[in-house]
């Protein structure tokens, strides 16, 4: 039996926003009987317009099952982590959500989990669980974080970044329909800045989202989102929460799906589609790192994407069949979960190695 904990933890200090800000994280515990002599620690984090809910909802689609209940029956301490200004976490105006202060906060909020972890402070009867193998996953802007907070602070022993490139990501469409454009924005421009758009002819060339949903019937995202044998009614609920634009910073709404969150950190969302958005950080990596993906993805060119990470010592590659882009909601999501967990297996051998 797995065992859910819902914790909030404080980072005021550490996002250094000027005004408090919390973290909503929720830990799935395995059976301690099934710990391994060197457990691992897996910290996740959502995709934009998502929220742990992805990695702690048995999401519909044709199979079963949560991600992290699936890890942490195997064993390993799964942590799903909302990003400020996501989900149960703080909300913030967005430009104060920039990489900086996410980053911050998280590998924050992470240093304490681990620290209750090891003093055995975490969960009533739990044990204590010091020098644990710490991975870091992310899924599609979830992955755009996890590589920054890797490149900054260095605090995984591997990184999965699924579905997310370092060298271009970009929504593909369906076969014959117009391709989207979306804006590529410098991080360096806030939201409370005039914008700085570095693609404006490309822009202006575009082929409109009403007249793209005109010509295939459907969301122009639905088709590198969520593969074939997802219902496609469920699919177009999902992607037609974006349709007015980006989520607002702030509301007390509730979201329509478990595993949706109404709001996304303004100042990396507007420019994590920018190529090369996260270049330094991806070259500063020096663990193993697992590049995954759907066979349709949001990876403008998923060969090429090994060179992005210049440092690593490992860099694995991955496509997985029949999935796209939302991984978590595909019939073939459990080959998914495996292949990231061999590959943990040979981050822990490649540790113990030296």
């Amino acid at each position: 039996m797995t065992r859910n904990i819902d914790l909030n933890i404080d980072v005021t200090e550490a996002a250094g926003i000027g005004e408090p800000a919390h973290l909503a994280l929720s830990v799935c515990l395995p059976d301690p009987a099934k710990l391994p002599g060197t457990p691992v620690v897996c910290f996740a984090k959502p995709g934009g317009g998502y929220s742990r809910g992805y990695f702690t909802a048995d999401l519909p689609g044709p199979a079963k099952g949560a991600q992290a209940d699936w890890h942490a029956r195997r064993g390993w301490i799964f942590v799903s982590v909302d990003h400020l200004g996501v989900g149960g976490s703080s909300l913030h105006d967005g430009p104060k959500l920039d990489y900086t202060t996410l980053a911050a906060g998280a590998h924050a909020a992470e240093a304490e989990v681990l620290a209750r972890l090891a003093a055995g402070t975490l969960a009533d009867g739990f044990p204590k669980v010091a020098n644990p193998l710490k991975i870091g996953i992310g899924q599609s802007m979830g992955g755009c974080m996890t590589v920054t907070q890797q490149g900054r602070y260095h605090g995984y022993d591997g990184i999965g970044v699924l579905g997310y490139s370092a060298v271009h990501t970009h929504p593909p469409v369906r076969p014959g329909t117009a391709p989207i454009v979306a804006p590529w924005l410098p991080r360096d421009t806030l939201l409370d800045q005039p914008l700085v758009v570095l693609n404006p002819q490309a822009l202006a060339e575009g082929t409109p989202r009403e007249a793209v949903k005109a010509q295939s019937g459907a969301h122009p995202m639905t088709w590198g989102f969520h593969y074939d044998d997802v219902d496609q009614t469920l699919a177009e609920a999902d992607l037609e929460r974006f349709a007015g634009g980006p989520p607002p910073d702030r509301t007390d709404a509730p979201p329509p799906f478990p595993w949706a969150s109404l709001t996304r950190p303004g100042a990396v969302a507007q420019s994590c589609l920018t190529p090369g958005a996260i270049a330094p950080e991806a070259a500063a990596v020096r663990v193993p790192v697992l590049v995954a993906m759907g066979e349709r993805d949001v990876i403008g060119d998923p060969r090429g994407e090994t060179r992005a990470y210049l440092s690593a010592n490992s860099v694995d590659f991955y496509v997985c069949p029949r999935m796209s882009h939302m991984h978590n909601f595909a019939g073939t999501r459990e080959l998914f979960w495996r292949r990231i967990e061999t590959w943990a297996d040979w981050v822990r051998a490649s540790k113990a190695a030296g």
